[in-house]
């Protein structure tokens, strides 16, 4: 059984990879999550079971002074959620005995009968004082270690793409395997790139949609086409836009990607799972870190420090003078390949583990 945690939808979408291998090495796979997670993994994935398990529910300040508190307020809700999903894991044992679980960031589904794995980039989690990161770090490998294994996906050995949040100087007390950066995606030189100025969106509200906002009022100048992706799976309104610019709420994978490969620039926000997907598509990129979020805001200046990416903070945004910055920034092309065979070898692992146990 695999789930992804519900904060935005990178979580699941960087999960894909996953459960096309899991279920290639002749696995049966389960599905649980809600929402919008629920729409997405069923596009991609129509035929697999799918178990409903309601999401963290987390939303934004609309400020980036706001949303430490915000974040603070909702921690109640947050831990009331982890102890639902891990009674609701006890119950959905019961009934299908999972031979393995594996979580993407949702800290309560693990189970001492299911080889149980948590997946994570953040193991350092940023913050904006010290000592909360401390803190934060404590009781992140608290709930962490609760597990059997950690999947960190990202490299093993320099470059990091993730940095310092995925190689902190101390690790969890449980088994740590870098699987590499996972992506729906590969480079394709075949497909012409060019055809448009690509926009996604994503992130839990209201952030995106003030985004979605900002952007909106700014095309009418662009010259040349422009695809925006909203990230809103299963919704039906479409805003209203110039002639030149193409809006879709949602794409399915093999129509993403042929637009990420498409596009000759890309303009989202610093997610890492969306920055996954940038890497392996070799595309440049101006990214947008949610404001507040500490993660991001890391990621921005670590991608920038490494020309991987410009990076622009949002209340400064203007659309045409970040392209007009992009003409002229040094981009860097990093390849990060996902390691197939190294993936093998760890569902391999697990299964004789599995046996043992």
């Amino acid at each position: 059984m695999l789930a992804p945690l519900d904060w935005g939808l990178g979580h699941a979408t960087r999960c894909i990879p996953l459960i096309d291998r899991l279920l290639k090495d002749g696995h049966e796979v389960y599905l649980a999550g809600d929402g919008r997670i629920k729409t997405l993994l069923l596009q991609e994935f129509p035929n697999l079971h799918f178990l409903s398990l309601k999401g963290y529910d987390v939303y934004y300040a609309r400020t980036k002074k706001g949303l430490l508190f915000t974040m603070l307020q909702q921690v109640p809700k947050i831990l009331k959620a982890i102890r639902y999903e891990h009674h609701w894991l006890d119950d959905a044992m019961k009934k299908y005995h999972f031979d393995m679980v594996i979580s993407d960031n949702r800290y309560g589904l693990y189970h001492p009968d299911a080889y149980s794995i948590f997946i994570t980039h953040q193991l350092l989690i940023r913050a904006p004082y010290r000592w909360m990161e401390q803190m934060l770090q404590r009781i992140n490998y608290r709930l962490i270690n609760k597990f059997d294994e950690c999947w960190v996906p990202d490299q093993e050995q320099p470059p990091y793409l993730a940095g310092e949040l995925a190689h902190p100087s101390l690790l969890p007390r449980i088994r740590v395997k870098y699987i590499g950066p996972l992506s729906r995606f590969h480079h394709d030189n075949s497909i012409e790139a060019g055809q448009h100025l690509l926009i996604l969106l994503s992130g839990p509200e209201p952030q995106r949609s003030i985004l979605e906002q900002n952007i909106l009022s700014q095309l009418e100048g662009i010259v040349g086409n422009v695809l925006m992706v909203r990230g809103v799976p299963g919704e039906d309104r479409i805003p209203v836009a110039a002639p030149h610019v193409v809006i879709k709420n949602h794409l399915p994978a093999d129509q993403m990607k042929d637009a990420l490969l498409q596009a000759s620039m890309v303009i989202s926000r610093c997610g890492y799972s969306t920055v996954m997907d940038l890497m392996a598509v070799r595309k440049k990129s101006i990214l947008i870190p949610t404001p507040g979020q500490t993660e991001q805001e890391y990621l921005a200046r670590h991608l920038m420090e490494q020309h991987l990416a410009l990076c622009i903070p949002q209340d400064t945004f203007n659309l045409q003078a970040a392209l007009s910055l992009a003409s002229s920034f040094p981009y860097q092309t990093c390849v990060f390949d996902w390691d197939q065979d190294k993936f093998e070898n760890i569902i391999g692992d697990m299964g004789r583990i599995n046996d043992s146990n």
